[in-house]
């Protein structure tokens, strides 16, 4: 099952990949990577509308690996022209799209809860603020989301 935007992930080859591992329950470590993969957006000089965007679609992925699965990945693969955000986790998967898409749904634990995390705000998020998004999930095996911003022309120019 997917939810597609628009496929527009194979015709530019990533110039800068950053790949973390993410650990489930790990809230200690939880944003590091996602902190650290917009710390190298600013270092190659993204447009900060860009890096503003990815942070928020980096975060609100991670968590959800935090959150919801064992494990999972979370990469950034940057270009000129777009910076495409995967994240590929081994957990529940999702068992209905539509219904996770809506802002509040959340299938988060009550002591996730308790924690200040789970508000169903992830997904949402990330549609939110990304120029595509592909979901594809299988129950009981994992989830990977595919995310992509694009750059405007002269927005990923290193600052030397």
């Amino acid at each position: 099952m997917a939810d597609t935007t628009d496929d527009r992930t194979s015709d530019v080859k990533p110039v800068l990949t950053l790949s973390f591992d993410i650990q489930g329950r790990d809230f200690k470590a939880s944003g590091e990577a996602s902190h650290r993969i917009k710390r190298t957006l600013e270092q190659v000089g993204l447009d900060w509308s860009v890096i503003r965007r990815a942070a928020v679609v980096l975060y609100e992925a991670e968590m959800n690996i935090v959150i919801h699965a064992t494990r999972g990945v979370l990469k950034a693969e940057i270009s000129p022209s777009r910076l495409t955000i995967v994240a590929e986790d081994e957990g529940p998967g999702i068992p209905d799209i539509e219904l996770a898409m809506q802002e509040g749904y959340s299938t988060a634990p009550e002591e996730i809860k308790l924690m200040g995390f789970g508000a169903g705000m992830g997904l949402p998020n990330i549609k939110e603020h990304a120029d595509s998004l592909e979901i594809e999930t299988e129950v009981g095996k994992g989830t990977r989301l595919v995310a992509v911003i694009d750059v405007p022309e002269g927005g990923a120019e290193s600052q030397a």
